[in-house]
């Protein structure tokens, strides 16, 4: 292929990928928009934040509590080495509010609740469920992608807190309980030491990465190719993509935010 052929082809490329970036933009505007217009579904939304929320919390109760129990057996050991084993409470507080509480919880339930979300959206586009409701003059996307949205952005924020409380309990039982820290420092070094600056981080974290997940793989499901390996592409696509962009946008909140 000659010069001119390789760079009308990478031409292509890019014009095929600011196409593809404008729709996936504009699919979150409108999927933003129609939580607020009528006609209003709450029991759409109500059933999508069980979905997400809900079923999602013995889930995050059990890496939360194996994440906090890590972090209190190798804090304490780490800490222990420079006689600082009484900031054992900041330390695990503080790493698991500013930072893994909002990643390991949008990065699970990406996995299992968006991953699902893409399937079923994928499914319905495969068998022109989503090509009825346009024809019954129902907005699909008001219908099956706003709720999505809306539950994620109720229930992440929740989530990553109930993580980050059994994540606090899951050191102290492993760092006092089994390791012997003070238990009296434990608490104290967390109220004197973390403050609701330190919460909004991990707050405003949740939130965006609620947006992104459900925006992701909302997209990827709805999108999906109408052929056999379509469904199972756009599911993998999703929750790769989701991870990638939920690191990424941590490290952006986070240099914003510090």
């Amino acid at each position: 292929m000659s010069i001119a052929g390789w760079i009308e082809r990478l031409g292509a490329l890019v014009l095929d990928g600011i196409v593809d970036l404008g729709d996936f933009v504009v699919f979150l505007f409108y999927s933003l928009l129609y939580i607020f217009l009528p006609p209003y579904k709450p029991r759409l939304w109500i059933r999508q934040i069980r979905i997400i929320g809900a079923e999602s919390i013995v889930l995050i109760g059990l890496i939360g509590a194996f994440t906090g129990m890590v972090l209190g057996l190798q804090g304490y050991n780490t800490l222990n080495r420079f006689g600082a084993a009484g900031a054992l409470g900041t330390l695990v507080a503080l790493a698991l509010v500013r930072e893994l509480g909002p990643v390991l919880a949008a990065l699970m339930v990406a996995a299992r609740a968006g991953s699902a979300m893409a399937a079923e959206l994928g499914s319905m586009q495969a068998t022109e469920q989503v090509d009825a409701l346009t024809v019954m003059a129902i907005n699909p996307v008001q219908y099956l992608v706003s709720p999505r949205m809306l539950a994620g952005i109720v229930s992440f924020p929740l989530l990553t807190t109930i993580f980050d409380v059994i994540g606090i309990y899951g050191g102290f039982l492993v760092g006092v309980g089994l390791m012997g820290a003070s238990k009296g420092p434990y608490f104290s070094g967390i109220a004197s030491n973390m403050d609701s600056h330190d919460i909004a981080i991990g707050l405003w974290k949740s939130l965006v990465f609620g947006v992104i997940v459900m925006w992701v793989c909302c997209y990827k499901g709805y999108n999906a190719e109408r052929m056999a390996t379509g469904v199972s592409r756009a599911t993998t696509e999703a929750v790769v993509l989701s991870s990638v962009l939920i690191l990424a946008f941590d490290y952006i909140i986070g240099a914003i935010l510090i």
